[in-house]
C-alpha cells in the first residue's frame, strides 16, 4: 500500500489487534490482504537512540493528523494505492495538531514585569535608554568522536519566541534581527526544543533602540551595548524545573557590568511511565452543546453550605451529583507525601488532637497535605481549615466514620473505580500560587517538582480513564503548558479569577485578567479558559469573544450558585457551569451524555 499523502510523510498505523502504533519510515507499506488498518499521517524527525545506535528509533512528532475518525483501509488486492489528498486533510476536513514531547526537552526562558522590570541598568549613560533583547543559543563544544553514535543522531535544537498581553498574542516565531523591546503589560517567552538540555549556551544581546552608543563600522548589529550569558546546565542540573536566575549584563567594549537581567525559566520534560500514541486525541476537540452542568466538588462545597449533608470531594458526593444529571464532576487533585494522587480541595488540612489533661478539649493543627502519607490521611481525624478561624469542630463530630464513601481523601484511582464512566471528570491540578503582595497560598513557597507531580497524576489518569470524558484545569499557567506538551489525549482549561473583589490579585501577569487568559490559551493552543463568574457578570461579551477565538469557556465561583446568574450565563452561550448543590437544582436523572447514548442506541435499533 502507498502512503495516502502526496508528500513524503511518515505514517502511524493501528492494526485491529494492536495496542500501540507502528512507525513506518517510508511511503510503501506491506499489509495483509483482508486485514483492517487505521492510519494517520505525520511529518516527523527520526533519531537513533543516544546510547545504542543499533537500538530502537526515537521519533519527534512536530505535527500530526487528529481527525476523530482516522483514515482507514481494508485492502482486497495484493497491491493497493490510496491517494485521498494532502497531509492534514481527510474527507475534505483539515484537522491537525502540534506534537507532544517524546524524547526531547523544552526549555522556556521568560522576561516579564510580574514582580519588577526584568532588565535593570546601572550604567548612568544608559539610564534613560530603551532596549531590545534578542536570545541566541549555541551548543557547548565537547570533544566527540565523529564516528560515535551520538555524533549523528542529534535533533536540531530550535529556538522560537512568543508574546502575550491583554490585547492579543503572537505565538511561536523567529526573532527579528535585533529582537524585541520589553513592555510592562507583555509576557515574552523563548521556547527551546533540544535533546541536550544541559549543554546549551544561552546569550542575551542587549540593543539600544536610539543608538546613542557610537556605532563601530565592523558591528554586525549596530546598537549592541552588552550581553548576558546563561549556561543551561546551571539550572537543568540543579533538580529544579522552574525558578529565576539573575545574570550580569557585560559591556560589549569592556569587562564592566552595565546592569543585570532577571530570567524566569521552566523546563518541560517528556512524561515518564507512559507512552502516548496517536489512537485518539481530545486536546482540542469539543462538541458544542447547551451549557453542561458541572458539580463543584461533586455535590457542592460542604463547608460553605449550612445545610449540606454530604461531605465535599468524597465518593458519596460524586455519586450524588452523578445521580442528579451532572455531566462532569469537578474536583482538585494533589499528591500525598508518598506520591499518591488524592482528591481534596485545600493545600492544607487540620489535624485534631486532644489536650493532655483535658480529654473533652481539642486543638487543631494546620498541616500541608503534601506532608502526610496516603495512609496517614486515611487514619487521622481531620477538619477543614475554616475550623481554625471560627473554632468550629462540627466536622469532627458529624463525620460519617463508618461509611467509606463519605471519607475524605479518596485516591484518584478510587474515584475512577467508583463513579460511573458516563460522568466526566473536570480535574483541577492543585498548585501553589504567589499573590501580588509576595505571599504564597497556604504559606507554601515550595512544592513538588512540577514534572514529577504531573507525570504521576497524568499517568494515573491515562491508565484509568477508559472512555470517560476528562478535562483538566489549573490556575497555574505553567502547569497548563506542561499538560499540553506532555500528553496528546486530554484537554486543559486555564483557570482564571480575572479582576476580582473577592480574591487577592496574583503575581503572575498571565493570571490577572480574563483577556490575557484568553491570549495565553490561544498562544499555548489549549482548549480554553475557566473564567470567574464575578468577572464575566461585568462583561458577558467576554464569553462570545473567547468563543470567537476558538476557545471553550467554563465558569466557576459562588455567583454560579444563584439560579438567575446561571440563566444569564446559559443565554450567553457558556459551555460549562461549575456550581454547588446540583442536587437541589436538578431532579434525579441521567446526564446529557447518557441521554445521547440512549438516543443513539434507539436510532441504531430502529435501523437494524
Amino acid at each position: 500500500m502507498q502512503c495516502p499523502c502526496r508528500q513524503q510523510q511518515k505514517m502511524a498505523l493501528y492494526g485491529k489487534r494492536q495496542s500501540h502504533f507502528q512507525r513506518v519510515s517510508n511511503t510503501n507499506i506491506a499489509i495483509l490482504r483482508g486485514s483492517f488498518w487505521n492510519l494517520r499521517c505525520q511529518p516527523t524527525d527520526w533519531l537513533a537512540e543516544r546510547v545504542n545506535a543499533g537500538g530502537p528509533g526515537q521519533v519527534i512528532v512536530n505535527k500530526w493528523e487528529t481527525h476523530q475518525l482516522p483514515r482507514s483501509v481494508s485492502p482486497t488486492e495484493s497491491d493497493q494505492t490510496i491517494d485521498d489528498g494532502q497531509f492534514g486533510v481527510s474527507g475534505g476536513i483539515e484537522c491537525t495538531d502540534s506534537g507532544w514531547l517524546t524524547s526531547q526537552t523544552e526549555i522556556r526562558l521568560r522576561l516579564h514585569y510580574s514582580i519588577k522590570p526584568p532588565v535593570s541598568i546601572t550604567k548612568m549613560k544608559f539610564k534613560k535608554s530603551r532596549f531590545r533583547l534578542k536570545l541566541t543559543l549555541e551548543g557547548v563544544e565537547e570533544e566527540e568522536d565523529e564516528e560515535s553514535p551520538s555524533s549523528w543522531h542529534k535533533m536540531t535544537t530550535t529556538l522560537e519566541i512568543s508574546m502575550i498581553s491583554d490585547s492579543g498574542y503572537k505565538s511561536r516565531h523567529t526573532q527579528p534581527e535585533c529582537g524585541y523591546s520589553l513592555e510592562p503589560t507583555k509576557w515574552t517567552e523563548y521556547s527551546i526544543h533540544t535533546m541536550d538540555p544541559d549543554n546549551l549556551e544561552l546569550i542575551f544581546d542587549l540593543f539600544e533602540e536610539d543608538l546613542s552608543e557610537k556605532v563601530v563600522q565592523s558591528d554586525v548589529h549596530p546598537g549592541l551595548v552588552g550581553t548576558a550569558c546563561l549556561l543551561s546546565s546551571s539550572f537543568v542540573e540543579s533538580g529544579k524545573d522552574n525558578g529565576v536566575v539573575t545574570l550580569p549584563i557585560m559591556s560589549r567594549n569592556s569587562r564592566q557590568t552595565i546592569g543585570k537581567v532577571r530570567v524566569d525559566y521552566l523546563v518541560i520534560r517528556p512524561i515518564q511511565g507512559f507512552q502516548c500514541d496517536m489512537h485518539q486525541s481530545f486536546s482540542k476537540y469539543w462538541r458544542k452543546r447547551s451549557a453542561l452542568d458541572v458539580g463543584h466538588r461533586g455535590a457542592g462545597s460542604s463547608h460553605a453550605a449550612k445545610h449540606h449533608k454530604i461531605r465535599e470531594n468524597t465518593i458519596a458526593s460524586f455519586l450524588s451529583a452523578a445521580n442528579h444529571g451532572a455531566a462532569y464532576v469537578e474536583f482538585d487533585v494533589h499528591l500525598s507525601k508518598d506520591f499518591v494522587p488524592v482528591v481534596y480541595h485545600d493545600l492544607t488540612c487540620c489535624i485534631s488532637t486532644k489536650k493532655k489533661n483535658d480529654k473533652n478539649s481539642m486543638v487543631l493543627f494546620e498541616v500541608p497535605v503534601k506532608d502526610l502519607t496516603f495512609d496517614q490521611l486515611q487514619l487521622l481525624k481531620l477538619a477543614h481549615t475554616t475550623a481554625m478561624k471560627v473554632h468550629d469542630h462540627k466536622d469532627l463530630v458529624e463525620e460519617e466514620e463508618d461509611i467509606d464513601e463519605h471519607q475524605p481523601f479518596p485516591s484518584l484511582t478510587q474515584i475512577f473505580q467508583a463513579v460511573p464512566e458516563s460522568v466526566g471528570f473536570n480535574i483541577e491540578l492543585k498548585w501553589i500560587s504567589q499573590l501580588k503582595d509576595g505571599s504564597w497560598d497556604a504559606n507554601l513557597s515550595t512544592y513538588f517538582n512540577m514534572n514529577q507531580f504531573l507525570d504521576i497524576i497524568l499517568t494515573c489518569v491515562l491508565q484509568n480513564a477508559g472512555k470517560r470524558r476528562i478535562v483538566f484545569s489549573c490556575f497555574d499557567p505553567d502547569v497548563c503548558a506542561m499538560v499540553r506538551r506532555k500528553q496528546n489525549k486530554y484537554p486543559i482549561l486555564f483557570l482564571t479569577q480575572g479582576v476580582s473583589d473577592v480574591y487577592p490579585e496574583l503575581m503572575d501577569i498571565r493570571c490577572q485578567t480574563t483577556q490575557i487568559a484568553m491570549s495565553f490559551a490561544q498562544s499555548e493552543d489549549i482548549l480554553g479558559i475557566s473564567a470567574h463568574t464575578e468577572d464575566l457578570l461585568r462583561n458577558m461579551d467576554c464569553i462570545k469573544e473567547a468563543q470567537s477565538k476558538g476557545l471553550v469557556v467554563f465558569c466557576w465561583g459562588d455567583d454560579n450558585n444563584d439560579h438567575e446568574n446561571r440563566r444569564k450565563l446559559r443565554e450567553h452561550g457558556i459551555d460549562g457551569l461549575i456550581y454547588d448543590r446540583i442536587c437541589d437544582d436538578q431532579l434525579e436523572q441521567p446526564n446529557i451524555f447518557k441521554v445521547e447514548e440512549q438516543v443513539s442506541l434507539k436510532e441504531w435499533e430502529s435501523q437494524s
